[in-house]
């Protein structure tokens, strides 16, 4: 049986629709997800929204809406977005689903089971936005004397009955635990845990509300619901089937990675470890915080107008582009900047211009001159050999290593050098001129061409799976061909002997124009 993966997005929370931090998330977890079902492995992908909390019931009152009707409007929009960018999601899990709330239930059960809640008042600075309660010592000032969080939100002093959990008690696992290697990556995210937890004595975490009632109800104590710690972390565990803890869940707990945007790793890194160490649960392989995502190098927000729905970009650009450009274009774990102008230079430059012709014209000498059957090889010549080496250690081999390690630009740009290589490879051996010099030799090359581009599709599948598999139907290249341990197999002369012909061959990335009113 194959070796199991399992890999999560945060659970977005929809009181608005997703925006590109949203999109760029959502397009990493699924080009792992991809890249790893290609390594052979037997993946879960689960995405989904996080529902309750006061700002969803808030926002629903506001617009005169039923709470449910509206999350389920917002959730949908969220699903939406991940079916429009190709994300091959395994489950998307919604908070307000019945087994979320049995999976919640039987999480705080085990909390409570392990001596690890106790009732008390709740008094401090709390953001309604945030949903999170914050230290004095954190608090900055903000015009006419507004106390805001690190955030820049406002807080109002809130005092409450609360449920905690007794995070204090560990400490010292979790310290141990972010030491560890490669739980918690990029380096810079496990430094700022590791100051946190050593810099201060852990004060342990309130987990339920009174004060809004849109949430899972506290078992045995009326009036609570559960706060977000327990509700929407456990997400990550009703979607492999949780409370059960046979089948899907104890084939693939505990995940690989926890994918997540750098504000919250905290959540992750600090409360999430420990409520799964009191439930007797093991915590997640991995986290790993990426930077966000600005425009123009700027923050976005709704007063500057620089908010851009992702689905616009997609369909104002292509959806494979957009991919390509968010994971070609930021060092992952970074913050990135984005704009039209980038995208449409980046993708012109390296799909259209570099990948995109380098198949194109290969492909059409081969239907004129060939009679649109792949070329024989009359032996390999050095230059054949090299190219073919170079190719193939980079699609087997460098990509893989760098996908292995979350280093998604790094794969890229090393796939790219694979490709500037194949480009100089046709120019110097000019095949359209050894149409009438040496045909047989022009035959070879065109061979090798067409080898070394199947490669490259198939390595490249994980980031712009559209356009990379119709170029290998194209090209005839069988889906038992397109994993990463087939790619150097001897492929080409069975398919070459097996009368397959190209059709007439078109072009996989029609160039990109920079729209009147730039993005």
């Amino acid at each position: 049986m194959a070796d199991p993966y399992y890999i999560t997005t945060a659970i977005a929370y929809p009181n608005g629709k997703p925006h590109i931090g949203h999109a760029y998330e959502a397009i990493a977890a699924d080009a792992i997800a991809r890249f790893q079902r290609m390594r052979g492995r037997d993946v879960r992908l689960v995405t989904g929204t996080d529902e309750h909390g006061l700002k969803m019931a808030q926002t629903a009152r506001d617009a005169g809406r039923d709470t449910l009707e509206f999350a389920t409007e917002m959730s949908n929009y969220f699903r939406g977005m991940c079916d429009a960018l190709n994300i091959s999601y395994d489950d998307f899990c919604r908070t307000t689903e019945p087994r979320h709330h049995d999976a919640s239930v039987a999480i705080w059960k085990a909390l409570e089971a392990a001596g690890d809640l106790y009732l008390d008042r709740y008094e401090g600075w709390y953001s309604v936005r945030d949903e999170a309660f914050y230290d004095e010592s954190e608090l900055i000032d903000g015009e006419g004397g507004l106390r805001l969080s690190p955030q820049g939100t406002p807080v109002e002093w809130t005092v409450e009955e609360s449920w905690f959990f007794r995070l204090s008690k560990y400490r010292d696992y979790l310290i141990e635990l972010n030491e560890s290697a490669g739980f918690l990556e990029p380096e810079s995210r496990r430094n700022e845990v590791l100051a946190f937890l050593k810099g201060q004595d852990l004060r342990d975490l309130s987990v339920s509300r009174t004060s809004f009632a849109w949430g899972v109800p506290v078992p045995g104590s009326a009036g609570h619901v559960m706060y977000v710690w327990v509700d929407a972390l456990t997400t990550y565990l009703t979607g492999i089937g949780f409370p059960g803890r046979e089948g899907d869940f104890a084939r693939f707990w505990p995940a690989n990675v926890h994918l997540i945007g750098k504000d919250i790793v905290r959540f992750h890194a600090v409360y999430w470890p420990a409520i799964l160490k009191s439930a007797g649960l093991p915590s997640p392989r991995a986290i790993f915080g990426h930077g966000f995502l600005l425009h123009r190098g700027e923050k976005m927000s709704k007063s500057l107008g620089n908010v851009v729905d992702p689905l616009e970009l997609a369909e104002r650009f292509g959806v494979d582009q957009l991919r390509y450009f968010l994971l070609r274009e930021v060092t992952f774990g970074q913050d990135g900047s984005y704009s039209a102008d980038a995208i449409v230079t980046r993708c012109n430059a390296e799909l259209a211009n570099s990948f995109g012709n380098l198949a194109q014209r290969t492909l059409s000498l081969i239907f004129k001159n060939c009679d649109a059957f792949l070329p024989e090889i009359s032996g390999h010549a050095g230059e054949d050999t090299e190219l073919l080496e170079f190719v193939g250690r980079i699609t087997s081999q460098d990509l893989p290593d760098a996908f292995d390690k979350l280093a998604l630009s790094q794969g890229i740009e090393s796939w790219m050098s694979a490709v500037f290589a194949c480009n100089a490879y046709i120019d110097a051996q000019a095949p359209w001129s050894l149409r009438k010099t040496d045909p047989q030799r022009m035959r070879t090359v065109l061979a090798t061409l067409y080898i070394a581009i199947g490669q490259l599709a198939v390595a490249i599948t994980p980031v712009i799976p559209q356009s990379a598999v119709r170029l290998l139907e194209a090209m005839g290249i069988a889906p038992e061909l397109r994993m990463f341990a087939a790619i150097r197999s001897h492929w080409y002369s069975p398919l070459a002997e097996s009368g397959f012909r190209l059709e007439q061959p078109v072009g996989l990335f029609p160039r990109l124009a920079l729209p009147v009113e730039a993005v």
